[in-house]
């Protein structure tokens, strides 16, 4: 029996149609192994005088091709067998653009990383118009660069700023956006996307259109130009990666022997990197973070339960959570909204947040008019429970208070369907309290969303012992429609992100009662590789809210979760961070400074003693420390959830791969020396706990 193909061939009117698709495969990705198939296909097409242009498509809906499949580099074992790969990428793009009959790409759906570099050796691309088309180099994120000649291919279609730009952010173009930047030649609907390729291959090859502006022209058109283009855009990006991932700073050194030394050298240059950072252990921590996403993806059911309905959804509270919730409820997962208050005024709140947020999206080309005002309608609002009738989920989030979360328990249970799941979102108080007195505890859960809702990508599904396996499992169903990542977490104080995030910003208040400078604090960690620093991020969350929490992790879990005194005094001073305009940092000001009164309430001298590199590891070990009790004592299932929600959740160092990914490249025994060092140093709390201490004892690692 002869093994299905991948590439296949038919013939319209002249034209040679190319049709791409995996056997067994949800989507296209590129193997190594497909380029002999490919190659004996053109040898084909040359011996077919008939032919006089070929087309390019997908034979997957909504997909053309998603990229190479990544796998295929866990499987090489040095830099040079990377090189290899990526050479023989270069040499197969090499003969299609070499190819005398016009190629033209016919893409529709996704159009990422080696996708768009094969798409870009075609002569000519055309995509359809649809949301779903997306085109984009994203490999920085997996901390690699274009390997198959799309490091210089982008540049020369769409001129060197845009590429960059493209490439050092992973950006992805919409349809609109990829032909204002020259890299399609045109965009159809999706029903006349063949016929239109068919009609451009028959042509013959497309000339390429130079859409820059005067700007980008007379900067890129001479050497000086150029090397201020390179020069601004390294500077730009050390003060974004502070260092800790190699890959950008690569593809600039690439991109720019293309420019000085020719498209050839460019290749060479280009499949070296792309070898020497396959290899490197943040790329490695990048892939890792990827497959685990991945997979978490194909985890439908929950214990052998699968999801129950998902049409219609109901939310309590229409303030800043809330109208939030509401809003990636009908926006993403594109269900009708109920949003119930005690006010119109918390209505108006959620409905203005709805409008504003996609407005945005309006004014730059996001989002059409039509698709903002079909996803507005989604979302209408009650002061009562009518229209509650007919939810399958009603997402909570009034203020924390036991009571009120009790009763609004009883009352959607009394009004809605006997299926009706309750979701409540809170960040501290126990779920199995919540459920307490419910008639149906079972369809009781916590679904915990991190603000700006909007924008976090982790939610933290909470399941009480009496929750049911079905009731989880639509959870995780919603929070996956509404685009986020989730992890299912033990019901117990913290849960799991706020357990183990409380520590690090404990650390960081001592620090400053220690004397180190705000600016100094935040720093070190940002240079570290968190997005924000501990006491930015405290004003960002609210003071109030990291004091509401404390007492709740002290009472069950221990004196190390005490607060330090000064978060008591920040209150009283009425500091709640950036929600009154007054934290550690000044808020009116330009620049956001930090605030000297800060020092004079907490009777500190500031003064910068210790390196930014210790300052660091005393706010990250206890972290460390709290995650690996947290994975001991079941709040995680799994290494791999908890690597997720640190990472998705605060911010924590992508490319280390997450706590647990980096104390096992770093080595157990290694992170339980320091730990004792530093409870040497500075205290009991630093002392590691003893699942960290026996796997030391015993060789064992996390992966």
């Amino acid at each position: 029996m002869s093994e299905p193909t991948t590439f296949t061939l038919s013939v319209n009117d002249g034209i040679g149609i190319i049709t791409m698709d995996v056997p067994g495969e949800r989507m296209n990705t590129l193997r190594a192994s497909f380029a002999g198939e490919l190659r004996t296909l053109l040898a084909d097409i040359r011996r077919n005088t008939a032919i006089k242009g070929l087309v390019l498509r997908s034979g997957k809906p909504g997909s053309f091709i998603a990229g190479a499949d990544v796998h295929m580099l866990d499987d090489c074992q040095s830099a040079g067998q990377a090189e290899a790969l990526a050479r023989s990428g270069q040499a197969l793009f090499g003969e299609l653009e070499s190819l005398e009959l016009p190629l033209v790409a016919a893409i529709h759906g996704p159009c990422l990383g080696g996708g768009l570099e094969l798409a870009l050796a075609c002569h000519g691309r055309v995509c359809s118009d649809d949301d779903i088309t997306r085109l984009g180099l994203p490999e920085v994120q997996l901390g690699l660069i274009p390997g198959s000649g799309g490091t210089q291919r982008l540049p020369r279609r769409v001129g060197l700023m845009k590429a960059l730009d493209m490439m050092l952010t992973g950006k992805q173009l919409r349809p609109k956006q990829a032909l204002k930047a020259g890299l399609v030649h045109d965009m159809v609907p999706e029903s006349i996307l063949l016929d239109t390729a068919i009609a451009m291959a028959k042509k013959g090859k497309p000339a390429g259109t130079s859409t820059r502006d005067l700007k980008s022209l007379v900067l890129e058109g001479n050497p000086l130009g150029r090397k201020l283009v390179f020069d601004q855009a390294l500077s730009r990006l050390r003060g974004k990666t502070r260092g800790n991932y190699p890959a950008p700073e690569k593809l600039l050194e690439v991109v720019r022997t293309g420019y000085e030394q020719g498209k050839q050298a460019g290749f060479e240059a280009e499949a070296a990197a792309f070898g020497e950072l396959v290899t490197t252990p943040e790329s490695a921590a990048l892939r890792r973070l990827f497959f685990a996403t991945t997979e978490m993806k194909k985890e439908t059911d929950y214990q052998g339960a699968g999801p129950g309905p998902l049409s219609r959804a109901g939310v309590l509270g229409g303030g800043l959570m809330g109208g939030g919730i509401a809003f990636v409820t009908a926006t993403k997962a594109g269900l009708p909204v109920r949003i119930k208050d005690i006010e119109n005024k918390g209505i108006n709140q959620a409905m203005a947040t709805a409008h504003r947020l996609l407005s945005s999206k309006v004014e730059k080309k996001h989002l059409r008019q039509p698709e903002m005002n079909r996803q507005l309608s989604l979302l209408t609002g009650t002061l009562d429970y009518s229209g509650f009738e007919r939810v399958d989920v009603v997402l909570e989030a009034v203020f924390e208070d036991l009571k009120v979360k009790r009763q609004m328990v009883q009352e959607v249970q009394a009004r809605c369907p006997e299926h009706t799941i309750f979701a409540s979102n809170t960040s501290s108080l126990p779920i199995h309290r919540i459920a307490e007195g419910a008639a149906h505890p079972e369809r009781v859960v916590g679904l915990h969303y991190f603000s700006p809702v909007e924008k976090m990508p982790l939610a933290e599904i909470i399941p009480h012992a009496g929750t049911s396996p079905a009731t989880v499992a639509t959870a995780l169903k919603l929070a996956r429609a509404q685009g986020k990542t989730p992890i299912v977490v033990k019901d117990s104080a913290g849960f799991y992100v706020n357990r183990i995030l409380a520590p690090y910003v404990n650390e960081a208040v001592r620090l400053l009662l220690d004397g180190e400078p705000v600016e100094s604090i935040d720093h070190a960690l940002v240079d570290y590789g968190f997005p924000v620093g501990p006491l930015t991020l405290l004003d960002e969350v609210g003071i109030d809210v990291a004091a509401n929490i404390a007492p709740v992790l002290e009472a069950e879990l221990g004196s190390r979760f005490k607060a330090p005194p000064a978060l008591s005094k920040l209150l009283d001073d009425k500091r709640l961070g950036k929600k009154n305009g007054r934290g550690f940092y000044v808020f009116d000001k330009k620049g956001k400074p930090a605030d000297p009164a800060i020092y004079r309430l907490l009777n500190i001298t500031p003064q910068a003693r210790l390196p930014a590199q210790d300052m660091a590891e005393r706010c990250v070990l206890p972290m460390l420390n709290e995650a690996a009790l947290a994975l001991s004592e079941g709040v995680v299932a799994s290494s791999r959830d908890g690597d997720i929600g640190a990472v998705f959740g605060i911010g924590y160092p992508a490319f280390t791969g997450g706590p647990f990914h980096y104390m096992h490249q770093q080595g157990i025994e290694n992170i339980v020396a320091k730990m004792e060092e530093y409870a040497r140093k500075y205290g009991e709390r630093f002392k590691p706990c003893q699942s960290l201490k026996d796997m030391a004892e015993q060789g064992q690692s996390y992966y």
